[in-house]
This record gives C-alpha cells, structure tokens and sequence, in this order.
C-alpha cells in the first residue's frame, strides 16, 4: 500500500465525512411534525470500495442515519461476514420505508438486526 494514497484518500474521505455530518445537524435540527427532519428521514453514506487502493467492493463501510422508528437501535457497530451483499442493506432500508421488494440486484435477504 502506498503511504501517500492512503494519506491522501484519509483526507478526502475526512472532508466527505465532514459535510454529511453537518447535513445531519442541519436535518436534526431542523423541526418537521412531531419531530425533526432527521426523524423523518433515512440516510445511507457509504463508499463503493472497502480498499480503494486495490480498487475491492468487498466489506464496504456505511453508516445509516436518522429513520426514526425505521431502525431498530442506534449507536452500534455491525460487522456482517465477509461478502454479504451490500445490497441487502438497500434492500433492507426500502423495505424499512416502505418499498417492499424481495430483492434488489444481487441481494439475497434481509438484514435483521437494523
């Protein structure tokens, strides 16, 4: 791995992680109902490579915001075995907000611990 990438895609991925966090306080405080907007809202952020430097779409980080009463538990880190469809997470918070699907591209179920 080269020190220099990996440096350099740190500081690019820091920034990205910055303005989502500020979309999220804006969201949280901003009133909506009986609630926030952040309440209301389901957010995914996430990468398409869980090794960029060898360009790997295999163990992807993603983080799920806000949803409400969508998710089961904040607060937690989940860790699925190695090549669990990362489209089983789209899957699972469609059907979360309501888009009842089966399946999504190559999913093959849904998540039951969100």
């Amino acid at each position: 791995m080269d020190p220099v990438k990996i440096a350099q895609g740190a500081k690019i991925n820091a920034y990205h992680v910055s303005l989502f966090a500020h979309l999220v306080e804006k969201m949280r405080n901003t009133p909506d109902g009986d609630g926030s907007l952040l309440d209301h809202t389901l957010l995914l952020y996430g990468t398409g490579m869980g090794d960029s430097d060898h360009h790997t779409p295999v163990d992807l980080p993603a983080v799920v915001v806000g949803g409400g009463s969508a998710i089961k538990a904040g607060g937690q880190h989940i860790r699925y075995p190695l090549h669990t469809p990362f489209t089983n997470l789209g899957l699972t918070l469609l059907n979360k907000v309501g888009v009842e699907r089966e399946r999504v591209g190559d999913s093959t179920g849904l998540l039951t611990d969100l």
